[in-house]
């Protein structure tokens, strides 16, 4: 058997699992990845303006926050899209975002002021997400194989 034909047993694997529709429980947790993404993106072009708008010695740390998290917008942005197109890889950012998202939250959580709702919003967002996202529909649909199951 030559490795020529290998692939093609790969692709029509591939093909098949592709033909199947995708988990609701896939695109839910795609969206709220895109969600986390999106509140990023607002978050830091906020902490971009007030940076640039704001007094000299605001402007270092709103320019530098505002755009390190339109940076880290990136992460969630990306695993959702990979979501969306049933791309194996794309579990991985999207956990590790949720993951990161959890001491945020609680770091909400702890404050004395409006950020309480964000911090419940965002623990709800980041735990609905990981369930989702760990879900043997979810696995399978994104072809991720558990250790030691070669088919």
């Amino acid at each position: 058997m030559s490795s020529e034909q290998k692939p093609a047993k790969d692709t029509a694997d591939t093909t098949e699992a592709v033909a199947e529709p995708r988990p609701r429980r896939l695109t839910y947790a795609a969206v709220l990845a895109a969600l986390e993404g999106a509140a990023l993106v607002v978050g830091g072009l906020w902490m971009l303006v007030i940076g640039l708008t704001g007094g000299a010695s605001d402007r270092k740390q709103g320019v530098s926050l505002g755009i390190t998290l339109v940076v880290l917008a990136l992460l969630p942005l990306l695993a959702a899209r990979g979501l969306l197109l049933r791309r194996g890889w794309s579990r991985g950012p999207a956990v590790i975002t949720q993951l990161m998202a959890l001491p945020v939250a609680y770091s909400l959580l702890q404050a004395d002021s409006m950020a309480i709702p964000a911090g419940i919003a965002l623990a709800v967002v980041a735990v609905v997400a990981l369930v989702l996202l760990v879900n043997p529909a979810t696995t399978r649909a994104l072809g991720i194989r558990g250790p030691g199951r070669s088919e």
